[in-house]
């Protein structure tokens, strides 16, 4: 997209609106509530009345609506519901994301172009960079004034040490390859992982006697490990490396039990990709490359559970991070071991949305012989981890529930996501990942003692 006059205003625009967010300290909840529906209503029904119609993009004039202006209020409202009280804080850094981050993004990133990201040829580095220094600067200027803290507290290791992590998550989701509107992705991944951030201590993590000794050995495993990938053609050169960032992660987080746990998985999917690999190319559904993964699966895969490793380790709640990791990589497990399984051995596949009968290997399909395998796949994960004692050998059924669970959500989102253009497998399966984490930490409040 090509910063035009109508789109160089729509983002000025975006970016001003944020300066609505200073008045989230002083003003009660109700009237920022109050304050967001207005500006919705506004949108809506005013706005297109008084000329804001210049400022809707090609594609909003043939349905009739800009989604991106009415969504941008919607955020604010979620934001400020999901935020209340002493967090309001939170919902005013989100803002500030959204507002300074996204918006310097699409305008110096439109306005200068340079080189492209190699994950989405679409976005370039001087919007990344620029959404990473611009929406860190705006979250950490409206946190420290929410909080009524002087301003020079926005600058505070303290306050860039919440803030900045966050951002780089919100600038890796703008810059992903989808076609959601930022003006939902980047204030949901912001009001989804500033909690967590926030209730994490770097220096619990730091102070840890044994950091750095875990770290050399995370660093040397992981490297000999993906050394003897590469050579079995299971990852590529950069699959490799990415594979031994994400180990060295997790072992620094939550230590051995956890990186046994990443391994079990990607033997187990090395080997359910290796099934009946004539069958699956007789069919046209075979991995591509010989089944050789690359950085894209490895990240992929890995991000959220290295996220969540590194979280834990910096938390107090380590015990839950542990489940919500094993879960992650579970879920990963679970569906790759399905997907591979089913594509080798299913004899009726079904979509999950209509139960209508289709080929072996169609998007969002599901067969009996691909869930047993992806069940198999969650309990080889569950089980390691409990008996390693990452956590209680009986939460690894939840753990496992969870990842078969988070799998077959891959089926349901899906195929709707792939058809719309929402997002690739590469993105839908980080997404599942996060899905079994977020679902193992609601199985344990249904049932806590399985946990312990």
């Amino acid at each position: 997209m090509t910063l035009c006059a109508s789109e160089l205003e729509r983002k000025l625009v975006h970016i001003g609106v944020g300066g609505f967010a200073f008045l989230l300290r002083d003003l009660p909840w109700w009237a920022a509530i109050g304050m967001a529906v207005s500006a919705f209503l506004f949108n809506w029904q005013v706005l297109p009345r008084i000329g804001g119609r210049r400022l809707w993009r090609g594609v909003e004039h043939a349905e009739g609506h800009p989604l991106g202006i009415l969504l941008y209020p919607l955020s604010v409202l979620g934001l400020v519901l999901a935020f209340p009280g002493a967090n309001r804080w939170m919902a005013a850094a989100v803002w500030g994301i959204l507002a300074c981050g996204d918006g310097m993004a699409a305008l110096l990133g439109q306005a200068l172009r340079g080189p492209r990201l190699p994950w989405n040829e679409a976005k370039g580095w001087i919007g990344f960079c620029a959404f990473v220094v611009f929406g860190t600067l705006g979250a950490s200027l409206l946190a420290a004034w929410t909080l009524g803290l002087p301003l020079a507290a926005a600058l505070s290791r303290e306050t860039l040490g919440i803030t900045l992590p966050v951002v780089l998550l919100c600038a890796l989701t703008e810059s992903a390859a989808t076609t959601l509107d930022d003006n939902l992705t980047v204030p949901l991944v912001g009001a989804l992982s500033i909690p967590l951030v926030a209730g994490a201590d770097a220096a619990r993590l730091l102070a840890d006697p044994d950091l750095g000794s875990r770290l050399v050995l995370g660093l040397s495993l992981c490297a000999a490990l993906a050394a003897l990938a590469c050579a079995a053609r299971l990852l590529d050169v950069a699959g490799a490396i990415s594979a031994v960032a994400i180990g060295a992660a997790i072992m620094v987080g939550l230590g051995a039990a956890a990186l046994a746990v990443m391994i079990a998985f990607f033997v187990a999917g090395s080997a359910a990709t290796k099934l009946g690999r004539r069958t699956k190319a007789a069919r046209g559904i075979a991995q591509l490359q010989g089944g050789t993964r690359g950085w894209r699966h490895a990240w992929a895969n890995g991000g959220v559970p290295a996220c969540l490793a590194l979280l834990g380790g910096m938390s107090d709640a380590k015990e839950l991070f542990a489940l919500a990791y094993a879960a992650s990589v579970a879920t990963a497990a679970a569906d790759t071991c399905a997907s591979e399984v089913g594509k080798a051995y299913g004899r009726r596949a079904y979509l999950i949305t209509s139960l209508r009968a289709v080929p072996p290997g169609t998007s969002g399909a599901v067969s009996l012989e691909g869930t047993l395998g992806g069940l198999a796949g969650g309990s080889i994960v569950a089980s390691v981890g409990g008996l390693l004692g990452l956590h209680p050998p009986r939460a690894a059924l939840l753990v496992a529930l969870a990842g078969l669970v988070g799998s077959l959500a891959e089926s349901v989102i899906g195929r709707t996501a792939r058809r719309k253009g929402w997002m690739d497998s590469h993105l839908l399966n980080a997404l599942n990942t996060a899905l079994g984490a977020a679902l193992v930490a609601a199985l344990v409040r249904l049932a806590p003692r399985w946990a312990s």
